[in-house]
């Protein structure tokens, strides 16, 4: 779907380099889809100007403008749905932190008939929608990692047999993986040529880990520099 004659892409681009307008262009003719994601996470149907989800979905999206990289080869829209679905669940957390602390007596009200509306079990039934968006959250994080390892031609049985059985060779394994990750000519070479540059990696001073180990652990270490560098919040838990 393309934003206007400019197309998406090149909206995007105009928009991260300061361009209000085209900000402004993709929020109009997107506003429409950040409705839709922001309403099958809620669960129901959301009114503009009465809903807050809708603001948090919007904010979401101008958030997922700035954040985007084509670089990476990640759709926008998957992109953009991700980080609105993932607002919205910090968005119920807060919640239900803030409710918490408000007394029992304050938590009953009224349908339209006048039956009482218990808003903890409203409360509950958000936090289920919410832990279920977050399982879903995290399978997509699996298969987008599971189609990225592809282009690198690891799959993730590779990584149980590659990845470090003790605990310290592990750790330092995943220090290599941050380096790779943070230095920009480490991070192009292994995006540009899909392999570990291992010449470079073994003369760095801070790397310390001889070639034959950065070989044996190759695949493992791709696959961490790779959740790091990417949008793998779930993922990125792992590996901290």
């Amino acid at each position: 779907m393309d934003a206007s004659p400019l197309g998406t892409d090149q909206l995007i681009v105009a928009a991260k380099a300061g361009d209000d307008d085209a900000r402004n262009e993709l929020i109009r003719a997107y506003t429409p889809f950040v409705l839709k994601v922001a309403s099958r996470v809620c669960g129901r149907f959301l009114h503009a100007g009465q809903d807050e989800e809708i603001s948090i979905g919007l904010l979401a999206f101008n958030e997922a403008i700035d954040r985007f990289d084509a670089t990476r080869g990640h759709n926008f829209i998957a992109f953009a749905e991700t980080v609105i679905r993932r607002r919205l669940i910090d968005h119920f957390r807060k919640q239900s932190a803030a409710r918490a602390a408000v007394p029992f007596s304050d938590l009953e009200t009224e349908d339209d008939e006048g039956h009482p509306i218990s808003q903890v079990d409203v409360q509950a039934a958000l936090d289920r929608h919410a832990l279920a968006e977050e399982a879903w959250e995290r399978r997509q994080e699996i298969l987008r990692l599971q189609q990225e390892l592809a282009q690198f031609g690891i799959r993730f049985s590779d990584l149980v047999k590659s990845c470090p059985k003790h605990k310290d060779a592990r750790d330092r394994a995943i220090q290599v993986a941050r380096r790779l990750a943070t230095v920009p000519a480490y991070r192009e070479a292994l995006v540009k040529n899909r392999t570990l540059p291992l010449r470079e990696l073994a003369a760095d001073p801070l790397v310390k880990a001889s070639r034959k180990t950065l070989e044996r652990q190759r695949k493992y270490i791709v696959a961490v520099a790779l959740i790091l560098m990417g949008d793998y919040v779930y993922l990125q838990e792992y590996v901290a």
